[in-house]
C-alpha cells in the first residue's frame, strides 16, 4: 500500500516528531542528547532551515522547523543518518533505530505555531521529567529565557512584543497558561516508573547502560531482567522498548 503523501505547509513550517523503533530508548545518556542537538544543528545550518523549537524526549522527539533550501525530508534524513550511525557505532547495534518515517504536520498560522511552541516546550513537565522548563537541558525552552544556540529566537519573540524584555516576560507567561492543547504526539501509554528513571535505576544498581543490555553475557542478561520485572510499575512492553530485547526473551529470563 503506498504511503499518504504528507500535507505540504503554505509557510514552509512544520512541526514534526519521530519515536524509537518499538519505543525503544534512542537517547540513553547526556552524550546521546548533545550529539544529537549538535547533529541538528550541523545539518539545518547547511540547509538554512529554521530551529523554532525542539525536545528530545528518551524515546522520541519533536522539533518545530521552517523548510530550507532544500525538502525538510532530505534535511531530517541527513540528521537521521548520521545519528543513527553514530549510535550504533556507540551501543554496538545494527539495524533502523527510528520507527518508521518521522511524522509530520503543516503549521499555516501564528495561533497555531504558538501552540505548537508551547505543546513541544511542556512535554518535560508533564510527563514529570521536571518541574522547572528552563532546567530541563534537552529542549529549546531555556534559549528563549537564556541564550539562543540553534533557534531563530527573535522569530517567535517577536510575536509577543517588539521589546526584548517584555517579549520573554509574556513568552514564560504564555507557557504556564493553563491550556488543553493537542498537537501531533506518539500514543501515550501508562507506566509508573518512566524510562529515563529505569534507566537510572539499572545505571546505579548495575553501572551499564540499558541500551547496551543486549550484547551482555546471557547470565548478566538474566540477573538484570529478574530485577527490572521485580520493580512495581515497570511493563513488559516498556522493558522491550527499552533494552531492544523481544517480550518472550524477557519473560523467559
Amino acid at each position: 500500500m503506498p504511503r499518504a503523501a504528507r500535507i505540504k505547509s503554505s509557510t514552509g513550517i512544520y512541526h514534526l516528531m519521530a519515536r524509537g523503533i518499538h519505543r525503544q530508548t534512542i537517547f540513553s545518556s547526556e552524550e546521546d542528547n548533545t550529539r544529537f542537538l549538535n547533529t541538528l544543528g550541523k545539518y539545518c545550518k547547511k540547509s538554512f532551515c529554521e530551529i523554532y523549537a525542539y525536545c528530545l524526549m528518551g524515546n522520541h522527539f519533536h522539533l518545530l522547523l521552517k523548510e530550507g533550501q532544500e525538502p525538510l525530508a532530505t534535511t531530517i534524513k541527513r540528521i537521521g543518518t548520521s545519528y543513527v550511525f553514530y549510535y550504533n557505532w556507540k551501543y554496538n547495534r545494527k539495524g533502523h533505530l527510528f520507527q518508521d518515517r518521522y511524522k509530520s504536520e503543516p503549521v499555516e498560522d501564528n495561533d497555531y505555531f504558538l501552540t505548537v511552541l508551547r505543546y513541544i516546550h511542556l512535554n518535560p513537565l508533564k510527563s514529570g521529567l521536571t518541574n522547572d522548563l528552563a532546567s530541563y537541558p534537552y529542549s529549546s525552552y531555556s534559549e528563549y529565557t537564556n541564550q539562543a544556540k540553534l533557534t531563530n529566537t527573535s522569530f517567535v519573540l517577536k510575536l509577543f512584543s517588539q521589546d526584548q524584555e517584555q517579549a520573554i516576560s509574556r513568552f514564560i507567561n504564555f507557557h504556564y497558561q493553563s491550556n488543553n492543547d493537542q498537537c501531533l504526539d506518539i500514543p501515550k501509554e501508562r507506566e509508573t516508573l518512566s524510562d529515563q528513571r529505569i534507566i537510572q535505576l539499572v545505571y546505579q544498581k548495575y553501572n551499564i547502560e540499558l541500551a547496551t543490555l543486549y550484547t551482555k553475557k546471557t547470565e548478566d542478561k538474566r540477573k538484570i531482567l529478574r530485577y527490572l520485572k521485580e520493580l512495581k510499575g515497570c511493563s513488559l512492553r516498556q522493558l522491550s522498548r527499552l533494552t531492544g530485547l523481544p517480550v518472550n526473551q524477557i519473560i523467559r529470563a
